[in-house]
């Protein structure tokens, strides 16, 4: 598994791949955080969010980037193909930072029905 210095260089280069429009009201910018927080739907401990959007008052709006869930659930993946996993999930995030400044909630809706599935899956 790469550094976290490695991920915060390949996120950079990742960042700059998307137009500047984008940054426009995510006056925080992108975060890494050396964390690996569960879901709090988990039910086996391997639910791991990999980033957030997140708007906080004090801190405006920003994305988080999780090193240490990408090096969980990732690990194992040359860079390659973790890059590939880390370009996915901060247009993710990018995504809820977009919709939310058009006032659409699609990719909400559909965080939501994949935390329905994966619950209904852990009844199963």
């Amino acid at each position: 598994m790469i550094s976290i210095d490695r991920f915060s260089e390949i996120l950079e280069v990742l960042a700059e791949e998307l137009p500047t429009d984008f940054y426009e009201q995510l006056n925080g910018g992108i975060v890494v955080d050396p964390g690996r927080p569960l879901h709090p739907a988990d039910a086996h401990g391997d639910l791991y969010i990999m980033g957030e959007y997140r708007i906080d008052p004090a801190m405006g709006k920003y994305i988080v980037m999780y090193y240490g869930s990408f090096r969980r659930v990732f690990g194992h993946l040359e860079e390659a193909a973790l890059t590939e996993e880390m370009r996915r999930v901060l247009r993710h995030e990018f995504r809820h930072h977009m919709e939310g400044r058009a006032g659409v909630r699609d990719l909400e809706a559909w965080d939501e029905a994949q935390i329905a599935a994966y619950r209904a899956r852990q009844t199963e």
